[in-house]
């Protein structure tokens, strides 16, 4: 790669790195990842290729980590869930969330603060991701992404709340019990204008992994999915490790 990097642009690289959380070895990678073709000395000193790469290793990574969580969901799920999380949107927001628009090369220089669309944010996003693959390989990347990922995965789970799991939960309770679940709010937490809700789900006296939610409704898909879960013998998607201390108050107040 050609052309040596200035102090101004070293210092900010390395303002980058601290957002991102991740140190290069290799410069180049990250300068050429933050540049914009229109102020490259060339098309291929810019993000253009890097954006492509990191495009296929994120779709990549995404379906691996949504492929091991998930070993019960069928083909079509797992899809609608990484594309949600692949998505351009996605890819802005992770973008926004790091604060790339301070270090774009958009022809003012590294830093320019001018608007910057979500479209440039989510390309900027993806060459990030191509340029940690070359420089620290499969493993350095998957340790960039899954920080990111798993909250957009979590987020894109619960979009898919609104109509699955508590009608999948109804189906399978009353053909097995002859019975409909019910819900429990266990407790709450946090102010009145940011509270969430601990709810666990039941089938007669099985009483099932109670669930966070931002809000009741949520909190009962959530409770919903982990009871489905222990009956597919699979991981817990919502597991709230404080569960017993709220279930025991809940118990002693009933």
């Amino acid at each position: 790669m050609s052309g040596k990097l200035n102090d101004k642009q070293l210092v900010l690289l390395d303002q980058c790195e601290q957002h991102i959380e991740y140190v290069f070895q290799d410069k180049q990678l990250l300068f050429e990842a933050v540049t914009h073709a229109s102020v490259s000395e060339s098309r291929l000193r810019s993000y253009e290729r890097l954006e492509f790469l990191g495009d296929s290793i994120l779709g990549f990574v995404v379906c691996e980590y949504l492929f091991e969580r998930f070993p019960s969901w069928l083909e079509g799920d797992l899809t609608k869930i990484k594309s949600a999380v692949v998505s351009r949107r996605t890819c802005a927001k992770i973008g926004d969330q790091l604060e790339l628009t301070e270090f774009l090369v958009v022809g003012k220089g590294l830093g320019s603060r001018g608007a910057i669309p979500d479209s440039l944010l989510a390309n900027a996003f993806e060459s990030i991701v191509g340029a940690i693959y070359l420089d620290g390989g499969i493993d350095a990347v998957k340790g960039f992404l899954l920080k990111h990922v798993k909250t957009q995965v979590d987020e894109a789970v619960a979009g898919r709340l609104s109509s699955n799991y508590k009608s999948e939960l109804q189906q399978f309770s009353q053909k097995r019990f002859g019975m409909p679940p019910s819900y429990r709010l266990l407790g709450n937490r946090g102010p009145d204008h940011d509270k969430s809700f601990m709810v666990s789900a039941h089938i007669g006296k099985n009483r099932y992994p109670a669930a966070w939610g931002k809000n009741k409704k949520e909190a009962e898909q959530r409770a919903a999915a982990n009871a489905l879960a222990v009956i597919q013998e699979t991981e817990l998607p919502f597991p709230a490790e404080d569960e017993d201390e709220y279930f025991e108050k809940y118990e002693g107040d009933s």
